[in-house]
């Protein structure tokens, strides 16, 4: 059955017709080759943060970065990883079939939930892994305070 594009039904919901519009444009794109936009690259590397009472731990996936072309500087609650991943060299004559892991510099930026020790801040560098001890100033622990009966 042949419908108009635009043609509202008494009986349907009036945005149903643009939400199909929407999907058909999406569909179109995809096609093509096109990325949605709400669809972004993953951020490199990937990090996990988690935190307790006594700091924070920070891991990142660096795989195939050495570890002295890795820079980490703390200020306050702002920690700033950046760094470098060289190309593989090809042998001679060869060339690439399929290529997806990048090279150059990189950074990251995170604002951390409190402000840390940075003389204290220790970084383990084993197996690709990144693994960076953020250890809470000491005046941003939680203080256990005593109730007193009058």
């Amino acid at each position: 059955m042949f419908r108009r594009p635009f043609q509202v039904y008494r009986s349907q919901n009036p945005w149903r017709e643009i939400d199909r519009m929407q999907r058909e444009m999406g569909r179109l794109f995809d096609d093509f080759g096109y990325a949605p936009r709400n669809r972004m690259a993953p951020s490199f590397p990937a990090i996990n943060v988690w935190t307790n009472e006594d700091g924070a731990v920070l891991t990142a996936e660096l795989p195939g970065v050495n570890p002295e072309d890795i820079d980490i500087s703390v200020v306050g609650e702002i920690l700033k990883l950046t760094g470098s991943r060289q190309p593989e060299e090809l042998g001679e004559g060869a060339k690439y079939h399929r290529r997806e892991r990048g090279f150059g510099k990189f950074t990251r930026t995170f604002q951390l939930p409190f402000a840390v020790e940075a003389e204290q801040v220790e970084a383990v560098f084993d197996k690709g892994i990144l693994h960076i001890s953020l250890p809470r100033a000491e005046a941003e622990k939680p203080k256990k305070i005593t109730v007193k009966a009058a």
